[in-house]
């Protein structure tokens, strides 16, 4: 059974939205899969960020405030 399922395009919601982590002190840019409650985290900054810097994590939007969202 796989975590996330097969995609075909057009099958899924995606919003993308920008946040701020307080704690490390980073902007995320976001990738939020809505039917599968996961977020694809990219940290923004001015290098190029390496993979392991990327985060994918199972997110539930309504509980976090995020900065904008944006197409």
């Amino acid at each position: 059974m796989a975590l996330i399922p097969s995609l075909d395009e057009g099958m899924f919601n995606l919003s993308k939205f920008i946040d701020f982590d307080r704690d490390k002190n980073v902007f995320y840019n976001n990738l939020y899969i809505q039917d599968c409650d996961f977020v694809v985290k990219i940290p923004l900054s001015k290098q190029k960020t390496p993979p392991e810097k990327v985060k994918i994590e199972k997110f539930n939007l309504a509980k976090y405030t995020y900065i904008l969202d944006y197409d």
